[in-house]
Parts: C-alpha cells; sequence; structure tokens
C-alpha cells in the first residue's frame, strides 16, 4: 500500500481528501486496512472504489464489466462465469455511479477553452415510451463534456446540457453547433451569460451575453430518397465562425459530424442505443450507468488516432505519442487502465470549522491553520 496515495475518507475528519499529509498509517495489512491520527478512526484501502464490500475478486469484476462496456450481452457472461443476472446488472449500476462521480471530479470541475462544441441527442425505446439522451463533446480534444437523459425533449433537457457546457467553459471564443431543435438557441444564450453588479444601484446582478458565442445549427432532411443539409448562422458572424472551425478542426464547413461519431460508439457498446433491436431500456438508472462508463472509457482509457502527434527524429524518422481526449484537454499525464478507473477514489470536499457563535477555541484555531491552508 502506497500511503502517500491514500487520504482518510471520514467526513467528520479535519485531515479528509487529503494525500501525503503524513497522517495515515497501516492498520491490518491482511485486511487491508489504515488509520487515521487526526480522527483515530480506521478504514478499508477499497472504501470508495467499486469493489469495496465486494466478495468477487476484483479481476473478476474488471473482466465483467470490459466486456459489457463494449457490447457484451448480459446472457453471455452469465453463461461464461456462472453469475447471477441480478449480480451483473448490480456491478454495472455500482460501476455507472462511480464514473460519473469521476467524470464529475475530473471535467465538470476544470475550466477549458472549448473552441467548438458539439450536441445532439439520441432516442431510446423503453418499455411502453422512449427516454430521451442529450449529449456534448469538445472538439478539438475528442473530449465528452457530459450528457443528461429525461423521458422529454423538452426545454429542461437542453438547459441542463447547456448549464453543463457552461461550466467547464472559460470566458473566451467558441462556436456551438447543434441540430435543428429550436430549444438549443434559447438554452445556450440562457446559460452563457455572466452577472455584471449594478454598482450604486438596487437590485439583483444584470446578466451581460458571452459577446463572443457563436451559434450554427445542421438542419437534415430526407425527402424522396435524397438528403438535403441546411446550414444556419443563428448568433456571430462568419468571419468568427471560419476563425473558430480553423482552429478547432483544422477548416471545413459547419457539421456535428463529432458527436454523431461518438453516438454511433454509444449505440455500438450499448444494445439498449441500438436501433431496429428489441433491446429495450427497462429503467433510467441502468442507461446512465452506461452513458458514464462508456463516455469514461471513451474519455481516459481509449486512444484517438486523430490526437496523436508526431516526433520527427533524426535521418527522416519519425513516432506517434498516442493521447487520449483526457490527455489532450490536459486533465491528466497517462492513459488510464480499467483497474486505475474503477479503484480511483474521488476526495470528499475540503473540512470547514463549524459554526458557531463566538470566538473560536485554540483547538478550532489549530486545526483551521493545520489542515485548511
Amino acid at each position: 500500500m502506497n500511503l502517500e496515495k491514500i487520504f482518510c475518507p471520514n467526513l467528520g475528519c479535519p485531515a479528509r481528501g487529503q494525500c501525503g499529509r503524513g497522517n495515515i498509517s497501516v492498520h491490518s495489512l491482511k485486511e487491508k486496512r489504515c488509520l487515521c491520527s487526526v480522527c483515530e478512526k480506521t478504514f478499508s484501502v477499497s472504501k470508495g472504489s467499486i469493489f469495496y464490500r465486494l466478495k468477487t475478486a476484483p479481476q473478476t469484476v474488471i473482466l465483467v464489466l470490459t466486456l459489457l462496456a463494449y457490447g457484451c450481452p448480459v446472457q453471455a457472461i452469465v453463461m461464461a462465469f456462472g453469475l447471477d443476472e441480478r449480480t451483473v446488472k448490480n456491478w454495472w449500476k455500482r460501476a455507472g455511479q462511480h464514473c460519473q462521480g469521476v467524470h464529475e471530479h475530473l471535467v465538470g470541475h476544470s475550466l477549458l477553452d472549448l473552441l467548438q462544441v458539439q450536441a445532439d441527442e439520441i432516442k431510446v425505446k423503453i418499455m411502453g415510451g422512449v427516454i430521451w439522451m442529450a449529449m456534448a463533446m469538445m472538439v478539438p480534444t475528442r473530449l465528452w463534456l457530459g450528457g443528461v437523459i429525461s423521458h422529454r425533449r423538452d426545454q429542461s433537457l437542453i438547459q441542463h446540457l447547456a448549464d453543463q457546457i457552461r461550466a467547464v467553459a472559460l470566458c473566451r471564443p467558441v462556436v456551438l453547433a447543434v441540430d435543428g431543435l429550436a430549444s438549443y438557441v434559447s438554452a445556450f444564450q440562457r446559460a452563457f451569460r455572466s452577472p455584471v453588479p449594478r454598482w450604486g444601484q438596487p437590485g439583483r446582478c444584470y446578466l451581460r451575453p458571452w459577446s463572443e458565442v457563436v451559434i450554427v445549427q445542421v438542419v437534415k432532411q430526407r425527402l424522396n430518397g435524397h438528403l438535403s443539409i441546411v446550414r444556419r448562422l443563428v448568433q456571430g458572424g462568419a468571419t468568427q465562425v471560419a476563425a473558430l472551425l480553423q482552429a478547432s478542426q483544422g477548416g471545413g464547413k459547419i457539421n456535428t459530424a463529432f458527436i454523431e461519431r461518438f453516438n454511433a460508439t454509444c449505440r455500438q457498446r450499448l444494445v439498449w442505443l441500438a436501433r431496429r433491436s428489441r433491446n429495450l431500456a427497462r429503467q433510467p438508472e441502468t442507461l446512465q450507468a452506461g452513458m458514464f462508463i462508456v463516455g469514461c472509457l471513451y474519455n481516459l482509457c481509449t486512444y484517438h488516432d486523430s490526437l496523436r502527434v508526431a516526433f520527427h527524429l533524426a535521418k527522416g524518422g519519425r513516432r506517434w505519442l498516442q493521447r487520449t481526449p483526457a490527455i489532450a484537454a490536459g486533465l491528466t499525464d497517462h492513459r488510464w487502465t480499467l483497474e486505475e478507473l474503477f479503484n480511483f477514489k474521488v476526495p470528499p470536499p475540503r473540512w470547514t470549522p463549524p459554526k458557531r457563535r463566538g470566538q473560536p477555541s485554540q483547538q478550532t484555531l489549530k486545526l483551521i491553520e493545520q489542515w485548511c491552508q
């Protein structure tokens, strides 16, 4: 066990979520438990990962989840490993919740120069209805920014997706490419605003729209076997669009090809999304788990040939540096393995001193000085 990379998960501990502070020691090697010298409580090393309190070997769980994430049917896994179908679905949901936390920690808390973002929706069949899954992608790095699931394709669904994009966006020029759904325009215009205080005047802050946000739409229609594509410039100028397309994808026309390719990847790996299929999504939680598992594998564990960088060697030689979307976006420095992904522990928020009346005690001041810096 590397004690320098282990933190205390106790929410009542002032040292929670902090690594390398010298407060963690080994409590039991056999049971793989550690002791925090600050709160004097023990905890399992696997707490915070998907293997916490699982009796199955981690290698088996990783192998099953890998097969599921790449489109293997559940019935085949049940027959091959001799597992119960409910056990497999429990692992899938647990892995989905874990990947959602990892995605929110790495991508949701970052600030990125997006340049170009593409968004689209997928219609998923369920028992007695449909579910809409809206997702977005950062084009220069192919980074999946997140997704939202809803029973209705309405303004609320698109607004939640727009808020996720706004949460990771720096106030820089960006082009937003979507399809012909009218809700995107109003959702982006509402999301990409910054509060400006009214100095010397009462009332709440004035919301000023970002001046360098460009919104374009790609409307596809098929009539009598012929596909027609209409490109609309809803907000911004043609010069801005050309400059952003050159910087983000090396030129070309307005398109939504990158997010559509990611949609195809999801349809290939998740059986509920396949067209003309008898497989139906029965629970929204299972669909959401699959969305985050595929998204994390796409961002952290998969090399993309379009992101590789050439290194020119002596005598005309050349080598390629492979990169994942997370590496290209600067979120990590290496490709993650599935074992590293499922073992990753999201640190809890920093400890804050309790609010009490009067002056804080000397012990509280000492804790604040030691652990809140």
